[in-house]
């Protein structure tokens, strides 16, 4: 099934760690499966569209099993099928930061993360769409802490 031109659902619900502890990832709900193709087509496609080069989803949809057993936010929007966490690295001639800068400054989303890395290039892009009227445009930055993840609010990006 096809989310958007360059997005199958494959692709989107795809986990190593699903395959390794035989969970069965795929999307039931309606729903998600909307909020999926609303990422893709809002999102992912005209990123897609614009560098004319190939994007990895390193994750895109988790059912509450797979969230549970690789640690993630209760409240992880990849839940819904409303995240995808982008990294253009693993094909290079792109970069993480070409694509964070090109949300931020010509797409509508609802949050978009500055996933780790450094300051000049995250280690992916976590980004997640709702919609038009629910989209927030809240830009953060994630950090390694001796606590854990801190998420702060970006400023200077």
């Amino acid at each position: 099934m096809h989310l958007s031109e360059n997005l199958i659902l494959k692709e989107a619900v795809k986990s190593l760690t699903a395959m390794r502890c035989g969970i069965d990832n795929t999307p039931t709900d309606d729903a998600v499966i909307n909020n999926l193709k609303a990422v893709a087509k809002n999102i992912f496609q005209p990123l897609r569209d614009e560098f004319e080069h190939p994007i990895a989803v390193s994750s895109g949809y988790r059912g509450k099993e797979l969230n549970t057993a690789i640690g993630g936010s209760k409240n992880s929007q990849h839940m819904s099928g409303e995240a995808l966490d982008l990294d253009a690295d693993v094909f290079g001639g792109l970069t993480n930061a070409d694509i964070f800068y090109y949300i931020k400054n010509n797409l509508d989303f609802d949050q978009m993360i500055w996933e780790f890395g450094d300051e000049e290039e995250p280690d992916w892009i976590h980004v997640s769409y709702r919609s038009k009227e629910r989209n927030r445009n809240r830009v953060l930055i994630a950090k390694r802490t001796s606590k854990g993840t801190e998420y702060s609010l970006s400023t200077g990006l």
